[in-house]
């Protein structure tokens, strides 16, 4: 069993950075991807970044990819989102998630099991 625990949420105005953390408790294998995703009032769901656990690869969507970066300390079982030029169209609650039986596919949320509760991101001036 698994459980995340994300933090680092926050107002900031546009243009600002943020670094959200996802800390996890239980064992993370490496055939497991950790991902981030987000959800808008009104919205569904989507994919934002994800990191490979076992390569380090890592990927994030058109919209975000060149200011978002997906990391993770393997020591403190923790990983991380550094967001960087927001925009108010960034503004959701994001959300860290764990496909613990990573084939390839990692896009869709519904192959992640384990989700964290959420935190809330809001960009404006």
């Amino acid at each position: 069993q698994v459980q995340l625990i994300e933090s680092g949420g926050g107002l900031v105005q546009p243009g600002a950075s943020l670094r959200l953390s996802c800390a996890a408790s239980g064992r993370i294998f490496s055939n497991s991807a950790m991902g981030w995703f987000r959800q808008a009032p009104g919205k569904e769901r989507e994919f934002v970044a994800v990191i490979i656990c076992g390569s380090g690869n890592t990927y994030s969507a058109g919209s975000v990819k060149g200011r978002f970066t997906i990391s993770r300390d393997n020591a403190k079982n923790t990983a991380y989102l550094q967001m960087n030029s927001l925009k108010p169209e960034d503004t959701a609650v994001y959300y860290c998630a764990v496909n613990s039986n990573y084939r390839g596919n990692f896009v869709s949320a519904t192959l992640y099991d384990y989700w964290g509760r959420g935190t809330q991101v809001t960009v404006s001036s």
